[in-house]
């Protein structure tokens, strides 16, 4: 049966750098479930190692969460990766990190990136240059989703910087991008007014959240029938009732 599942698929933990400290898996579960969500995706940047702990917290819960990542491309197009599973997104993280611009963070610069379990208890810090950009191209990115059958959105299309209209200019001819994200600031007549390509793809907002305050401020409605990666792709594809609509 088709319902509707309020999503934020967008969300950064403690772990991404420019986040807040108090964006813990626990915390950011217990938020998500105080404003009513059914759906979000742990998004961080070039990394998936704190999205296991918020599946544990949100086990016996009404939110389901799901494996992201927000990939940065060589051309530093950033692209959120939504996978089926845990060990999906495990085996982009591996790729990722073998093609992540060497260096350490300099936690001065930008901020800590905490491992934290479902307790909140912290478990290490991740000292890879997780801002940075990959050396993968963004067909590479793309196509290394789909081969693990996720799905690929491309970030906040919207803004001048990091994003694949910012970077580029326009979406290439045959990228198979699953959808685009609009930033929580963002209304779609505007924006698509300044980006004609925008009408040709399944659009979704999401918060991008960075604190806990911000989690849920935008969300998309996806009319399915679970909140699966499947049923993400059938919605954005419009299979047999299914489809998306701009939340807030």
């Amino acid at each position: 049966m088709i319902k509707c599942l309020k999503a934020d698929l967008h969300i950064h933990s403690c772990l991404s750098p420019c986040a807040d400290l108090m964006m813990s898996p626990k915390r950011i579960v217990e938020m998500a479930v105080g404003k009513g969500l059914d759906m979000i995706a742990i998004s961080d940047h070039n990394s998936a190692e704190n999205i296991n702990a918020a599946m544990k917290v949100a086990h016996n819960t009404s939110l389901k969460v799901l494996a992201g990542m927000e990939i940065a491309t060589v051309e530093e197009v950033h692209l959120v990766g939504i996978f089926p599973d845990h060990d999906a997104a495990m085996s982009m993280q591996e790729l990722v990190y073998a093609r992540l611009t060497p260096g350490e963070n300099k936690e001065e610069l930008f901020g800590e990136q905490i491992i934290v379990n479902e307790s909140d208890e912290v478990e290490g810090y991740n000292h890879r240059l997780l801002i940075g950009a990959t050396s993968l191209p963004i067909e590479e990115v793309v196509r290394e989703i789909h081969n693990l059958k996720g799905v690929a959105i491309a970030s906040h299309v919207d803004r001048e910087v990091y994003s694949i209209i910012g970077q580029l200019g326009f979406i290439p001819e045959g990228l198979a991008i699953d959808a685009l994200e609009l930033s929580p600031a963002a209304k779609y007549a505007e924006a698509a007014a300044r980006i004609p390509q925008l009408t040709d793809y399944p659009v979704v907002t999401c918060s991008d959240a960075h604190n806990l305050d911000e989690i849920g401020q935008r969300t998309t409605k996806f009319w399915m029938e679970d909140s699966t990666v499947d049923e993400i792709r059938n919605a954005f594809l419009k299979k047999e009732g299914r489809h998306i609509e701009l939340a807030n």
